[in-house]
């Protein structure tokens, strides 16, 4: 019995987990917009500067999108076929923000104050898009998620990352 217990706890903050990687990567969005913005208007930001900071939040992305596709997703479906339906719908999205991260990645590369403003549009698009896919996501998935059963995989497996201190890590960090 304590085991199932422990499995029923470890399952519920799995929905939670969720609902904090995806705060963590909205704050570090926001962050980064600011920081374009900034630059665009004439601080003292390097570009370098500018190209890590997004390089870690897309690698940080990528690595949640690619968990839930490989291993959270997955396991939704084998336990609850009703939602298929909603999970390809969310892995559209997933190829969408990667497509747009690739776009945003080459900006990157060259950016100047003659494209910063193209930069910050892209951002926009981001993180419209993916304001609207997380919270759909949340609304469809947390339950669900609550409700897994896990067996001996861990939140970091099912959702490409997990929230340590504050901070989004994976086993690559």
């Amino acid at each position: 019995m304590a085991a199932t217990h422990l499995d029923a706890n470890r399952a519920r903050a799995l929905g939670q987990e969720l609902v904090a990687i995806h705060h963590w990567l909205r704050t570090e969005l926001t962050r980064i917009r600011a920081d374009v913005s900034a630059y665009a208007a004439g601080s003292d930001l390097r570009p370098t500067q500018l190209r890590a900071h997004c390089t870690a939040f897309c690698a940080a992305l990528t690595r949640h999108h690619t968990g839930e596709d490989a291993a959270g997703f997955p396991a939704l479906a084998g336990q609850f076929p009703e939602l298929t339906p909603v999970l390809a719908e969310l892995r559209a999205d997933h190829q969408l923000v990667a497509d747009i991260l690739r776009r945003l990645t080459e900006l990157l590369d060259s950016i100047g104050p003659d494209n910063s403003a193209t930069v910050r549009r892209e951002l926009d698009g981001l993180a419209a898009i993916l304001e609207s896919h997380f919270q759909w996501e949340e609304r469809k998935l947390v339950q669900a998620f609550d409700e897994l059963e896990m067996g001996a995989r861990t939140g970091e497996e099912l959702l490409g990352a997990e929230v340590r201190r504050g901070r989004v890590r994976s086993s690559r960090d």
